[in-house]
């Protein structure tokens, strides 16, 4: 049995996509997982910042899809973090862009070499989102607590209506217990809205941002780490319980 394709979506930007894949992949590499990151924002790319390989990519998805060097070629590992791989977006939008056929073959090259592929996709619902989801095989539709940010994630689910049931699931990322407490929020009014299955509850991380920006994905002790870690239990199929902010 091949590895898993999950596509990481959101319908806005700034719900903290790139970093749930970076930690999610963390936690999974140190479970043991061969785990490949692969970012799917073209021209924007900033997960190879999340995870500390920045310039190290010489190649990126286009050149493996594409026939111009070999997936073994293309992707880097994380040096402090065996088993944990980047395969990187494109600089630029090419004249002759991946096709959805294209990145079926390669997804099916992944599957066959990793554990585990956490696609992040561009913000919105454009040609980026497409590609990131067309060959996937499970979506995680990453949202925040605000009203406009569950409202795009409804959006979002529409647009995913190929997956079937127990393929898409829902993450609260970026949640502060005051915030809700404020806004009369609560968890389960997210997953009523969304209307998905809830995969996980990330807390708002202080820490969080220095760590990306030193190049290492958030680990133990750090808050966001506890629920990056059940996440990927989950992923793996393990009766783990959600990190609950009450």
């Amino acid at each position: 049995m091949g590895g898993q394709c999950i596509a990481v979506v959101s319908g806005k930007g700034g719900t903290g996509k790139t970093s749930f894949t970076a930690g999610v992949g963390a936690a999974l590499a140190v479970s043991g997982c061969r785990v490949l990151c692969l970012d799917c924002d073209i021209g924007l790319r900033n997960l190879d910042l999340a995870l500390g390989l920045t310039d190290r990519a010489l190649m990126d998805f286009s050149d493996v899809a594409q026939g111009r060097c070999t997936l073994d070629a293309a992707v880097v590992e994380q040096p402090r973090l065996p088993g944990l791989y980047l395969l990187t977006a494109p600089v630029r939008i090419r004249r002759d862009p991946v096709t959805a056929s294209q990145m079926g073959t390669l997804l099916r090259q992944v599957r066959q070499k990793f554990d585990f592929c956490l696609l992040d996709a561009p913000a919105g619902l454009g040609r980026g989102f497409r590609l990131a989801t067309c060959a996937a095989d499970r979506c995680v539709v990453v949202t925040t607590s605000d009203a406009s940010s569950l409202r795009d994630a409804q959006h979002t689910v529409m647009e995913l209506g190929r997956f079937p049931n127990g393929t898409l699931h829902l993450v609260v990322n970026r949640v502060r217990k005051k915030l809700l407490r404020s806004m009369h929020a609560t968890i389960d009014d997210a997953i009523d809205r969304a209307g998905l299955p809830l995969l996980g509850v990330v807390p708002e991380d202080d820490s969080l941002p220095l760590s990306l920006n030193q190049g290492m994905p958030p680990l133990p002790p750090q808050a966001s780490a506890a629920a990056y870690r059940n996440i990927a239990h989950r992923l793996q199929g393990q009766r783990v319980p959600l990190l609950r902010i009450k």
